[in-house]
């Protein structure tokens, strides 16, 4: 082990950190030849705070926060990108000629002796957090695409549509930094929002919208044109909406997203949604269902035949849970067919179909295409009119195992769309054999969310079910910190409903009962609704009980 982490770990168990826990993660480190600083973040020893904290405490300077400090401009340019990316350094302020540097590592002397000679100036280090320092050399890796440069670019040249599609040009090196970092930045959505003097630029995380960048208004036709080849769309149209794709390559690995484009007053906006299969774990253990819940859904899908939907607004993780069931069900044995518009994940061992509205192949058209390959579970990615409901319910009354979603508030609610969508109630009653609803909820970030004591005021407007579930001594609510962004969240947790169909609620589908009156009778044979799943993992420590409430009626 690196004889400079030494101080580090005697400076650690001096502020309190566990010894044995220290001791182990430096044998750790030895024994696999992890870094020390890895393993102690990695395996949850310390936060990032002790560890910055005590990294100034055994080499006595000071530490920075990063948070609440921002750092000068000035500074930030003193040091070439090239010794930033090399060391992960930056300048932080400059007091009578002196540059105080922000490093993580203070015990790395190299890295300091090469920003004295790169500057020429007297050197501080500053202990500040490893993870800040990324976040801002991934902006100033943003800006390095100088946008300024592009907009007297675009003034002079009246940058075109094949400017923007030469490989390096600057406008190029912007899009692509800007996927980049919302990949990695594990983001689900990337916005691009035209207003009256400029371009806004969002990225959705967990769920909720972060503004990350503003573009020059001068700059917005080439950013837009740019997308748009990427896309494969037709870049001179900017009246109709459209939709493409980008397949591209963020650090060696393939990722997809799906482009939607849409005019407004100020210029189209764009959207892209990120396709990253790499981030996403399609084991059915790990999308957060409870173990009721799990065997009750998993009992329909090993059936033979029938129908299962999974339903839930827009982004509520419908496909991620569908693409789980498949790969449940996928074997050599057996052929699963899935006919989607998009394709969003590539599955191995699956046949995949793309709907292509323009050249005929619809929903509907090439579902009876389907049922003629001899397949013995098919996937619609959505049921949107009655003439795809109607071939997804003959299919499952006919030998086949039907997996599609449904966009409804909840699971009593698919049953009463379907028999709105023209489908006679017999057979949606006789067809239809599992409904799952779900939602996605913000995780609570493991390192900074608090406990607490509810109030009973608070249980209240919360409608706990103090019957059927046991009220906790203590819930969780976010705190926030460098981990999470300071947002007290990090990640998402699916939330579900399930609600198989009993004889029961088969009846009261042919005789047309109302969605509440399924749902008294679902509740009564074991089915946990939406708020009250998300209210057990709350109470488990896993969110909080104000993200329930946003996201569960």
């Amino acid at each position: 082990m690196d004889q400079t982490f030494r101080p580090l770990l005697e400076a650690l168990k001096q502020i309190g950190v566990d010894a044995q826990a220290v001791d182990a993660a430096a044998q750790e480190a030895q024994r696999s030849g992890r870094s020390v600083r890895a393993v102690l973040i990695n395996d949850q020893v310390v936060t990032e705070e002790q560890l910055t904290a005590a990294a100034a405490a055994a080499f006595g300077i000071n530490t920075i926060d990063l948070v609440s400090f921002t750092p000068d401009p000035q500074a930030l340019k003193r040091i070439p990108m090239s010794v930033v990316l090399r060391h992960r350094v930056i300048g932080l302020s400059i007091n009578d000629g002196e540059l105080v540097v922000g490093v993580t590592d203070p015990g790395d002397v190299v890295a300091l002796d090469d920003v004295r000679a790169a500057t020429g100036m007297t050197v501080r280090p500053a202990v500040v957090a490893r993870s800040e320092v990324r976040r801002i050399i991934e902006k100033l890796q943003r800006e390095s695409s100088d946008l300024g440069d592009l907009v007297d670019e675009a003034e002079d040249t009246a940058m075109s549509a094949q400017a923007a599609g030469v490989d390096d040009a600057p406008i190029v090196r912007y899009v692509n930094n800007l996927i980049e970092q919302a990949v990695m930045n594990r983001a689900s959505d990337l916005h691009l929002e035209p207003t009256e003097d400029e371009m806004r630029v969002r990225y959705r995380i967990d769920g909720v919208l972060h503004e990350v960048d503003i573009v020059p208004r001068g700059v917005m036709a080439a950013l837009i044109s740019r997308i748009k080849i990427m896309s494969g769309v037709d870049i001179t149209e900017r009246r109709i909406p459209q939709n493409g794709r980008i397949t591209a390559l963020i650090r060696d690995r393939p990722v997809d997203l799906r482009t939607a484009t849409l005019p407004t007053v100020w210029g189209e906006k764009i959207v892209l949604r990120v396709l990253d299969t790499g981030g996403i774990d399609l084991d059915m253990n790990k999308l957060g269902f409870t173990q009721h819940n799990l065997s009750r859904f998993a009992e329909s899908f090993t059936k033979p035949h029938g129908m299962v939907l999974v339903t839930g607004p827009t982004g509520s993780g419908k496909s991620t849970t569908l693409y789980a069931t498949l790969g449940r069900i996928s074997k050599p044995e057996v052929n699963v067919i899935t006919v989607e518009d998009p394709v969003e994940y590539r599955l191995r061992g699956v046949n995949q179909v793309q709907v292509n509205a323009k050249a005929g192949l619809t929903f509907a058209a090439v579902l009876p295409a389907i049922l003629r390959s001899d397949p013995d579970v098919v996937l619609i990615g959505e049921i949107r009119d009655s003439h795809t409901a109607q071939i997804a319910v003959e299919a499952s009354l006919t030998g086949h195992l039907v997996l599609s979603t449904l966009h409804t508030n909840d699971a009593p609610g698919a049953v009463t769309r379907l028999t709105e969508m023209g489908i006679e109630p017999f057979l949606v009653g006789s067809s239809l054999d599992c409904v799952l609803a779900q939602r996605l909820s913000r995780r609570l970030c493991d390192w900074c969310k608090e406990a607490y004591t509810p109030t009973e005021e608070e249980l209240i407007g919360a409608r706990w079910p103090f019957e059927d579930l046991v009220v906790p001594e203590a819930l969780y609510r976010p705190k926030g910190c460098r981990n999470c962004a300071n947002t007290g969240y990090r990640g998402r947790i699916a939330i579900h409903e399930v609600m198989p169909i009993s004889p029961e609620i088969e009846s009261l589908t042919i005789r047309r009962a109302s969605s509440n009156e399924i749902r008294e009778v679902a509740l009564d044979q074991g089915m946990y609704d939406l708020r009250a799943d998300g209210l057990a993992k709350a109470s488990g420590g896993l969110t909080s009980v104000r993200e329930i409430s946003r996201v569960a009626i």
